[in-house]
């Protein structure tokens, strides 16, 4: 058991949801998974299909990721301030350089002799004579009886309880293709991690560590887990109040009734656009004054008040707005097109949402206790807030040496190191400190959706190297998000069936894994097939 002040990259959570469905739940990969439900049924394995020895070989366009959950076990801690902490280049080098290694490894795996001649078959020499007719017996093929289709809808099949609850990433994937996605759950479960996902989630690890410091934490209950995602949130808010960016926040909010999270990649207080932001402010008509100006009516009512003072109260300075920027990362220098662009614009304006509703406090957290089965008054165990509170105040001791310069350049450091410990003991359950969690959103966005910018960026980094090779800003748009997430709302609920792409984009296809038994694919070619002999009779008939 690791000590719970040992830096550690995160490792693997528990299953809190029993969760047999889940990112999270298992020992084998989502291949692994598919080679040992064959081995089990009988099936035989097919070579070309093993993705362990033939890994797919073509990437999708589209950046969309699994959301990038941290490990459950893990604290974030603010970066102290000052410190140097990112090399790129080596870093990925090195990460490059492991993967090699494991690809030569695979090739000598692949070359080693096959299972059966390493361990012949000694069922003849031990085979009992006397039970020969029961073997003959037994090898009679039994009648197959008819597989009845499963006709319960998505959310049923897959994200309902004790499967995970729906994702940002589950609502924004369809945005590419819809049967796409309903093809990865269906035969796999999940998305398959990529090693293109794979190099895209070091990126990000690199860029949280800019921010945070990840500690092992050792956790008794669920409960403890929950309570630890919950005051990364809080520490997140108070990271992002004093060096006015955090990075990896976890949201959590409701999509017709539905529990729905997400990790927002980055929130800081500059504008990705500010020419775009003025662009779409109301003008000031001839007849309306200034904002800053003192009317008449106001300038009388002030008795006894000075002219500078009447002033001041009307030039009270707002706060500072909150914008989201979302990190791709790509294999190639190019931004993606249009069409390839909607999902993750998708995925920024949701985010923004969900945002909006923690901040106004409009999250019924009871829906979120009732679908992960949490005790919300259960009280935390001793050592979860004895752990959290000694790592939290070895930090704020370390940031206590750097008050000076803090306060030199502005920047909040009014927690005090006695806060954690203290303040976990003042809100020692769920309940309580989901009320905390919410009040500092509230301190964070004190307008609640209004202290949110509406430009939304999304970033696109080298996948190698992690160097920023773009980005696009755009405008939060509400109502195109309500169209968007009703119709995909009545997909999952099995209101409609998944639809394919428009032909415009049926470039999506050629790095698609189920192309050749696309459904939805085959139609169109034979509609066009049928396009083209109706022309071939009419030019014959004239």
């Amino acid at each position: 058991m690791a000590s719970p002040s040992t830096l550690s990259s995160p490792s693997e959570p528990m299953n809190l949801d029993n969760d047999d469905d889940t990112d999270y739940g298992s020992d084998f990969s989502a291949g692994e998974e598919e080679i040992v439900s064959r081995l089990l049924s009988g099936q035989p394995i097919v070579e070309e299909d093993n993705p362990i020895t033939n890994p797919p070989t073509t990437e999708l366009e589209i950046e969309i990721e699994l959301e990038f959950h941290d490990a459950l076990q893990t604290l974030r801690l603010p970066k102290i301030l000052g410190e140097e902490y990112w090399a790129p280049r080596p870093l990925f080098e090195a990460a490059r350089a492991a993967e090699q290694v494991a690809e030569q490894l695979g090739n000598v795996a692949s070359r080693s002799p096959p299972r059966e001649d390493r361990y012949p078959d000694l069922s003849q020499q031990i085979r009992d004579p006397i039970k020969e007719k029961d073997l003959e017996i037994a090898r009679e093929p039994l009648p197959e009886d008819p597989v009845a289709p499963d006709t319960r809808s998505p959310i049923e099949r897959f994200r309902t309880q004790p499967k995970k609850a729906l994702s940002v990433t589950d609502l924004v994937s369809p945005a590419w293709c819809e049967l796409q996605y309903w093809y990865t759950l269906t035969k796999h479960g999940r998305k398959r991690r990529t090693p293109a996902m794979k190099q895209g989630s070091a990126v990000h690890k690199v860029l949280e560590d800019q921010v945070h410091t990840t500690v092992k934490v050792d956790i008794e209950t669920k409960e403890d887990a929950w309570g630890l995602r919950i005051w990364n949130v809080i520490q997140g808010l108070k990271t992002l109040r004093d060096t006015g960016m955090t990075r990896e926040l976890e949201i959590w909010g409701t999509v017709d009734g539905l529990v729905v999270n997400g990790v927002i990649d980055e929130l800081s207080y500059i504008c990705p656009d500010a020419e775009l932001e003025e662009s779409i402010e109301k003008p000031t008509t001839q007849d309306e004054p200034p904002p800053d100006q003192t009317t008449l009516t106001e300038f009388f009512k002030a008795e006894g008040s000075s002219i500078a003072e009447a002033t001041r109260s009307k030039r009270r300075p707002q706060p500072k707005k909150v914008y989201l920027c979302d990190v791709k990362t790509r294999g190639v220098k190019s931004l993606p097109s249009a069409s390839a662009f909607k999902p993750t614009k998708i995925q920024l304006m949701l985010y923004h949402r969900l945002l909006s509703l923690l901040a106004t406090n409009t999250v019924d957290f009871s829906i979120l206790t009732t679908r992960y089965n949490l005790d919300a008054t259960r009280t935390f165990s001793d050592s979860f807030i004895a752990q959290v509170g000694s790592l939290n105040e070895e930090f704020f001791s370390a940031k206590t040496s750097q008050t000076s310069n803090s306060q030199s350049q502005g920047l909040d450091i009014s927690q005090s190191s006695q806060d954690s410990t203290t303040i976990l003991l003042a809100h020692n359950n769920l309940n309580s400190l989901w009320s905390l969690m919410i009040n500092e959103f509230q301190i964070t966005l004190p307008s609640g959706s209004a202290s949110l910018g509406n430009v939304l960026k999304a970033e696109y980094r080298s996948r190698d190297t992690g160097e920023i090779v773009g980005a696009k800003a755009f405008m939060m748009d509400n109502d195109e998000l309500t169209r968007y997430v009703e119709r995909e709302m009545q997909w999952w609920k099995g209101e409609r069936e998944p639809v394919g792409v428009v032909i415009e984009e049926a470039f999506k296809c050629r790095s698609c894994d189920f192309a050749e038994s696309c459904e939805w694919r085959l139609k169109k070619v034979e509609e066009a097939k049928e396009k083209v002999r109706m022309s071939r009779r009419r030019s014959a008939v004239v």
